[in-house]
């Protein structure tokens, strides 16, 4: 499991509630000042998970208005862009002179080092916030966050791999050690990068290593949409990319496995999930096969036998007796 510190409102007094989250702010992201409607009783929790340098930070909170002011940036600047992709609630966000108002999966966007206001809706906020040493965006040319539109929707192109992202790692950290933690950090630094660039129409600014990294993260979303059709291919891949096979084949080097072994193990880690399923306990072994783009049976009983130790159909007697 991740790192990974729990904070809630309610393990302190009513009346220290709301100076408890500003101190959390603090801690979390930068100092700022606090106000509330509910400042008699503010209710707060927040996860904290390390991944390095980097943290994550899913948190539920009621109405606030935040302010990173002038006299706090020079007091204190830890240098950290931070990112909010907003899962419930609503708000608006003023910077630098812009405002921007947020939604549901909008991602907003702020600097440590700039002045900004955000007051969020009556309803209760609930977000993913990640902070990251501004030193460590590989970003070249100068390219600057505070010049960096305040909101970018989370439903498509990279915004949609971030939030997919993060979605997945806030949901189950037990699938992971603590040594996971800088590798998932080093990738959350990428896919950040390459959606601060792509908002400022500044593709050029990310490195060429960014670049590769972003693309094969792409291939990789793209190859779990498809693991049920059976003529998913090298060939078909690097079509559907608008690349060479070669290029296909350089760029899963660092997965430590071919792209074909990359795209078999994510299948059978589908179907033996399937066969544990009691609820589809009377799907026959060949149709899970079938499903998850194994067309003969044969090649998947072997495939799952060398890869788990166990033939399919006895792995599933084994889940239901467990």
């Amino acid at each position: 499991m991740l790192d990974e510190m729990v904070f809630r409102s309610e393990d302190v007094p009513a009346a220290d509630r709301l100076a408890f989250w500003a101190e959390r702010m603090g801690n979390t992201h930068a100092p700022v000042r606090l106000r509330s409607d509910h400042a008699h009783d503010f209710r707060a929790s927040q996860r904290v998970l390390a991944l390095g340098a980097v943290s994550v930070w899913p948190a539920t909170f009621q109405q606030v208005v935040i302010r990173r002011t002038p006299q706090l940036i020079r007091r204190s600047d830890p240098e950290r862009c931070h990112l909010s992709l907003v899962m419930r609630g609503t708000g608006t966000v003023d910077w630098d002179g812009h405002e921007a108002a947020y939604r549901p999966l909008d991602l907003h966007i702020n600097d440590s080092s700039v002045p900004w206001e955000v007051r969020t809706g009556r309803a209760p906020v609930t977000a993913v916030g990640v902070e990251i040493p501004k030193a460590l965006l590989p970003l070249e040319g100068g390219l600057a966050v505070r010049r960096l539109p305040g909101r970018m929707p989370a439903h498509e192109g990279i915004g949609a791999l971030l939030a997919q992202f993060l979605t997945q790692l806030i949901s189950d950290t037990t699938p992971y050690q603590p040594t996971d933690g800088a590798r998932l950090g080093s990738v959350l630094v990428d896919l950040c990068a390459a959606l601060l660039a792509h908002g400022a129409d500044a593709e050029r600014a990310l490195s060429k290593e960014t670049h590769s990294r972003t693309l094969i993260l792409r291939v990789q979303r793209f190859i779990l949409e498809q693991l049920h059709n059976p003529q998913l291919t090298p060939s078909a891949i690097a079509a559907a990319h608008h690349i060479s096979i070669s290029y296909l084949h350089r760029l899963f080097q660092r997965e430590e496995a071919t792209v074909a072994a990359w795209i078999r193990r994510r299948r059978l880690e589908a179907a033996r999930r399937d066969l544990a399923d009691p609820a589809l306990r009377t799907l026959p072994v060949h149709a899970i096969a079938t499903r998850w783009g194994f067309s003969r049976a044969a090649d998947f009983s072997r495939a799952f036998r060398t890869a788990y130790g166990t033939p399919p159909r006895d792995y599933r007697s084994q889940a239901a007796s467990s």
